[in-house]
């Protein structure tokens, strides 16, 4: 078209040197300057639509690499130093503290805490660990101090692999646009021969060249598959960034296009679909125990602890106007619960293994628990 648009300029600029006006007038209309600009404006719309959909992507990938910690703390020749997250070798011992994230992939050999992996599984609530639990890299310590064994260094990690999984899905194409990449295959060749033959058939039955010439051109223009080119990137930019608007991250092209086939969807992890925090919703106090006595106790008791229940149940207090009241002895039980001491009388906030394990009979309240279990409210 642009060629053809320069070859008529030209037969314009000779004609007007000719004062052939209606020579100049013909070819006036058969620049084709506006198709050729109209058809690479919107393939290279829909380039950058392409990679702007992508750039979402290098975005979550960012964020994720952000995760880990760029230092981590390994015992070497028997003191604690720290040093860049590369250096850490497989075999070494890392120091985690509260507060601080998992450097590399390992297994505890010292010590135990309560982790947050939300970021990596979408778990809400942190996981207990102990000697012999293998702990993930760009997860959270909360509570407690423990050493571990480094297994995963580097490109090894989980976190890493994650990292790599999403940049393989962000140049994955969609089956859709593997599908227009083989019609083009065959189109673009049946277009060409289809306008060659068509100048020819012209010039054949007697036109002129630049008669034949435009009729071939316009065989090209009209049949060039514009939307083709757009419609594909603008479906996948559009559903990416719904996607990553609403928190979700797409695992590539092709898991994007065939989603409106799934009929069922399985979570496994808790706060995938609610808010990512625990809330208390029920109160179900013991015979004799009014049920604002029982939330001052369990708000009083949980209020020095930093875990996500103990949370939740001081917010509740505060919204119910329960008193807090001070705690003297204090012991957090890991995997159990919590032990404190509040006007010299003892009391236990935990599990069912914590009761067991100070004679606390607990069979009446624990088929209300496994009633709540039943309706999600664990």
């Amino acid at each position: 078209a642009i060629a053809y648009g320069v070859f008529a300029i030209y037969k314009i600029g000779y004609a007007l040197g000719a004062d052939d006006m209606m020579t100049a007038d013909h070819f006036l209309m058969d620049l084709y300057f506006e198709s050729a600009g109209t058809i690479l404006t919107l393939i290279t719309l829909g380039k950058y639509l392409e990679a702007r959909s992508k750039g979402k992507t290098s975005e979550a990938i960012s964020k994720l690499m952000d995760l880990a910690p760029k230092t981590a703390t390994v015992i070497r020749d028997g003191a604690e130093k720290e040093i860049p997250v590369e250096e850490v070798a497989v075999g070494d011992t890392v120091v985690v503290r509260p507060g601080q994230s998992v450097p590399v992939d390992g297994v505890i050999v010292e010590g135990s805490s309560a982790v947050d992996q939300s970021a990596l599984t979408g778990e809400s609530i942190p996981v207990e660990k102990n000697v012999g639990d293998k702990v993930i890299a760009a997860t959270v310590n909360k509570t407690g101090f423990f050493k571990f064994q480094a297994q995963k260094v580097g490109d090894d990690t989980t976190l890493a692999q994650i990292i790599e999984l999403v940049d393989e899905a962000s140049s994955s194409k969609a089956p859709i646009a593997k599908l227009a990449d083989r019609v083009s295959g065959v189109f673009v060749p049946v277009v060409i021969a289809l306008a060659v033959i068509a100048a020819a058939v012209w010039l054949i039955l007697g036109q002129s060249f630049e008669f034949a010439l435009s009729i071939g051109i316009a065989v090209l223009v009209i049949s060039c598959p514009c939307a083709l080119g757009l419609a594909t990137p603008v479906a996948i930019m559009v559903g990416t960034g719904k996607g990553a608007s609403n928190g979700i991250l797409i695992k590539s092209a092709e898991a994007l296009e065939t989603a409106h086939t799934v009929g069922t969807v399985v979570l496994d992890k808790t706060g995938t679909i609610t808010e990512g925090k625990p809330k208390v919703t029920d109160l179900l106090a013991a015979l004799g125990v009014e049920e604002q006595e029982l939330l001052s106790i369990a708000a009083s008791v949980e209020k020095p602890s930093e875990h996500p229940l103990a949370e939740a149940i001081v917010e509740r207090a505060l919204e119910k106007d329960a008193q807090i009241r001070p705690v003297g002895k204090f012991e957090a039980v890991s995997g159990r619960g919590i032990v404190a001491e509040i006007g010299g009388a003892e009391y236990l906030a935990g599990n069912l293994a914590l009761m067991r394990e100070h004679g606390v009979p607990a069979d009446e309240m624990r088929q209300a628990a496994e009633r709540f279990a039943e309706d999600g409210k664990t």
